[in-house]
C-alpha cells in the first residue's frame, strides 16, 4: 500500500534561506520503521532529520525522533526548532506549549506566534558536567584541532557538558584561531570512542558584535557530522558551563545571551540561550530561534 509523508527542509536559527542549520522534517511519521528513517536521513544528508509521531500517552503531545545520516541521536537542537516550526506552520498554531517525548526525556517546547511567523523555544534536558580532559586525551584533542595550550582561554577547563546530548567545551582565546581551525576529523572520531562524547564545541568570548557573547564551531565526525552549522545542543551546554565556571556576568537567577555559529562554513545563524540559576548553579537551559522553510514536498513509499 502506498504511504505518503509530508517532508520539509527547514533552515533553523535564521530567517534567511540557505543560512543557519538545515534539517529535514517529516511531520506525519506514523508507520515509518527505524530502517526507513535511517534511509531517509541518509538520503536528505542533513546533520539531522526529525520525525514527528503521534502520541501514545497522555504525558506528551508528540514523539520526536532524530537521525543523523549514520545513526539515531537522543535529541537535536536545530532539528527540534525545525520540527515544531513545521508543525506550527502546518497547523497554523497560536502561541502554545507543546510537550514532546525525545530520547533525552519528555520536555516542553514553546511555540511563540509573532505576527504571521513563529519563534520556537526548546527546553533542554538535565544539565550534567562530565569529565575534564587532561593528560593524553587533552593532548590528542589539541593535536587533532592543530592548536596549542597557548590558544586555550584561561580558567576554561576542557570539559564534557550535556543538556541531553553531550559536547566537549573548548574555550579559545581568539576568533581568528576559531575561524582558522582545520581539524583532523579522523583523530576527533577516534578520541570520541575514548571519551564517550561525540561532539566538540570550540568557542570564543571576544565577539566584535555588541549583542553577541559567543562565537562557535562544532565538530562531530564520529556521528557523521564533520562540522555542524548552528548547534542548539552545544550552545545550551555552553550557557550552563559559563555559569558553572563563573565565566560570564548574570543577574543571579537568570542568564541570557546570544551566540553566533556557522560563519566559517558560510551557514551563519544566531541562537538565544537562557539559563535558570539557583544558588549560583545552573538548573535549566533553553534555547530559542527562528526558522524558515526552504522547500516542502511529499515522500511516497
Amino acid at each position: 500500500m502506498t504511504r505518503k509523508y509530508r517532508l520539509y527542509q527547514i533552515d533553523s536559527f535564521t530567517k534567511e534561506k540557505f543560512t543557519g542549520n538545515p534539517a529535514g522534517v517529516i511531520t506525519n511519521a506514523d508507520g515509518l520503521t527505524e530502517n526507513e528513517m535511517m534511509k531517509i536521513a541518509r538520503e536528505l544528508n542533513n546533520s539531522e532529520t526529525a520525525f514527528i509521531f503521534s502520541s501514545s500517552d497522555p504525558a506528551y503531545d508528540v514523539h520526536v525522533r532524530f537521525f543523523t545520516p549514520t545513526m539515531e541521536v537522543p535529541i537535536c537542537g536545530h532539528a527540534t526548532i525545525a520540527a515544531h516550526y513545521a508543525r506550527a506552520v502546518e497547523q497554523q498554531l497560536d502561541t502554545t506549549r507543546v510537550i514532546h517525548k525525545t530520547g533525552a526525556g519528555i520536555l516542553p517546547v514553546q511555540i511563540i506566534r509573532e505576527a504571521d511567523d513563529y519563534r520556537i523555544i526548546m527546553t533542554q534536558g538535565k544539565i550534567e558536567f562530565g569529565a575534564v580532559l587532561e593528560g593524553e586525551n587533552r593532548e590528542i584533542l589539541l593535536d587533532a584541532l592543530h592548536i596549542t595550550e597557548g590558544d586555550i582561554m584561561a580558567d576554561c577547563p576542557i570539559q564534557v557538558v550535556s543538556t541531553g546530548h553531550s559536547k566537549v567545551m573548548i574555550g579559545l582565546k581568539s576568533s581568528s584561531v576559531l575561524h582558522q581551525l582545520k581539524p583532523n576529523y579522523q583523530a576527533l572520531a577516534q578520541l570520541s570512542q575514548r571519551i564517550m562524547c561525540n561532539g566538540y564545541y570550540t568557542f570564543t568570548l571576544d565577539s566584535a558584535e555588541d549583542d553577541i557573547l559567543a562565537n562557535g564551531r562544532m565538530f562531530a565526525p564520529a556521528i557523521g557530522i564533520n562540522e555542524d552549522p548552528v548547534t542548539g545542543n552545544a550552545n545550551g551546554p555552553l550557557g550552563a558551563y559559563l555559569v558553572h565556571h563563573k565565566l560570564a556576568r548574570h543577574h543571579g537567577s537568570f542568564f541570557r545571551f546570544k551566540a553566533k555559529q556557522g560563519e566559517a562554513i558560510e551557514r551563519s545563524g544566531t541562537i538565544e540561550v537562557d539559563v535558570q540559576i539557583k544558588n549560583g548553579k545552573p538548573v535549566e537551559v533553553s534555547v530559542s530561534g527562528n526558522a524558515v522553510i526552504v522547500f516542502q514536498s511529499e515522500l511516497i513509499l
